[in-house]
């Protein structure tokens, strides 16, 4: 068998702590758009004016439906392992004291994740949602701009989501784990 130039490659997966050492020194600013995903710093797409303003709607709207019994958070680490530390657009998480301020959220934390695809539906669908599944993340929401819905994702399991739904927005949503709650997401796209 031929030796190929990827055999010769030797890799470094950097962890969560070599990351974060990196931010502190300056190699990463904090407006630097990466994420650690599988041990390699990947830069994420810039952010558009229609995601930003889903964001922020999406946000509100959670906000008001959930009032006190969690905590939405924007753009903000979940530490799923040793090397992984992904940026979500949106999670939904179990309330804390500290609002996370001694450690970034773990999947123990996490009640829901919110992704919004302006250009990243496939990265985000074969990357980050594999990922999401593999750690028991319970459900995953993606919003695709590009088609105009709402795709939501439960039951992980260590090959991926066993259920997958396109979500009818025209009424609320009912919320994983706070199934008493939902959210009203009419008007979203």
């Amino acid at each position: 068998m031929a030796t190929t130039a990827e055999d010769l490659v030797k890799h470094h997966r950097f962890t969560v702590e070599d990351y974060r050492r990196m931010g502190e020194s300056g190699i990463f600013h904090e407006d630097d758009r990466v994420e650690l995903i599988e041990g390699e710093v990947v830069e994420m797409a810039p952010i558009g004016s229609p995601h930003s303003g889903t964001n922020i709607r999406i946000h509100k709207r959670l906000e008001q439906a959930v009032g006190e019994r969690a905590i939405v958070s924007s753009q903000n680490p979940i530490t799923l392992d040793d090397f992984s530390e992904p940026q979500p657009d949106i999670a939904l998480l179990r309330p804390r004291d500290d609002f996370y301020s001694r450690s970034h959220p773990t999947p123990a934390d996490v009640l829901l994740l919110i992704e919004i695809c302006e250009s990243s539906l496939r990265y985000d669908r074969e990357v980050k949602l594999p990922l999401y599944a593999c750690h028991g993340i319970p459900a995953v929401w993606l919003v695709d701009l590009q088609e105009s819905h709402l795709i939501q994702f439960s039951q992980p399991a260590h090959t991926g989501y066993q259920t997958v739904d396109i979500a009818d927005i025209g009424r609320p949503l009912s919320l994983p784990a706070l199934a008493d709650l939902a959210v009203d997401l009419r008007g979203l796209f």
